[in-house]
């Protein structure tokens, strides 16, 4: 691994887009800390943080192939970074103001129309989030999920190890935790 830490980025990033896994954890072992530090400063938030370059990570390595970086590898990073963390204060808001309605509604008495209602409102809102998933976490979870395949068939279907799978669902699951607390739990007992 010595001669991947003498590379420059840009060619280690063009190794990436080939496929070449050292080439990958080089630049994670490069970015990972100043990019996380980055996330802290900006949401104050430990795990928040964690999370936010755990999925940049994730999709730099899913959409490698396809990606054309304008300018230099670290700028795209940081911006990726500053990006998630915008989406994640919009789906914040969003997330506060559902349960301040869904507050009010349980306090307001129990009707089974509304109630219906509120949880296609919740599926939706649950399944926009998992469309917004990086595309390799997201086969991976609605493979888990509306398949009901194990994570070896998952990693059979999309060509990766189990332990990519096992790391894409568990990512996913975290991040619909994040965004909708024990709801989104609470939905995928229920649903499936």
């Amino acid at each position: 691994m010595a001669a991947y830490s003498i590379i420059s980025d840009g060619d280690l990033f063009s190794l990436l887009k080939g496929g070449n896994e050292r080439a990958y954890e080089e630049i994670y072992k490069r970015f990972w800390a100043v990019l996380y530090r980055h996330a802290r400063r900006l949401l104050h938030d430990d795990d928040g943080a964690e999370d936010v370059v755990q999925e940049v990570f994730l999709t730099l390595w899913n959409k490698a192939p396809e990606l054309e970086i304008k300018g230099s590898l670290s700028g795209y990073l940081y911006t990726t970074v500053r990006n998630k963390i915008f989406d994640q204060i919009a789906h914040g808001k969003v997330k506060a103001k559902y349960m301040a309605s869904l507050r009010d509604f349980i306090m307001e008495g129990d009707c089974q129309t509304d109630y219906l209602i509120r949880e296609k409102q919740l599926r939706v809102m649950i399944e926009a989030e998992i469309a917004l998933l990086p595309e390799g976490m997201r086969k991976a979870f609605e493979l888990s999920r509306n398949s009901n395949m194990s994570y070896r068939e998952i990693a059979e279907e999309l060509g990766v190890s189990e332990n990519v799978v096992r790391n894409q669902i568990s990512r996913a699951l975290k991040v619909l935790r994040t965004r909708f607390g024990d709801l989104a739990v609470l939905y995928f007992i229920l649903n499936h």
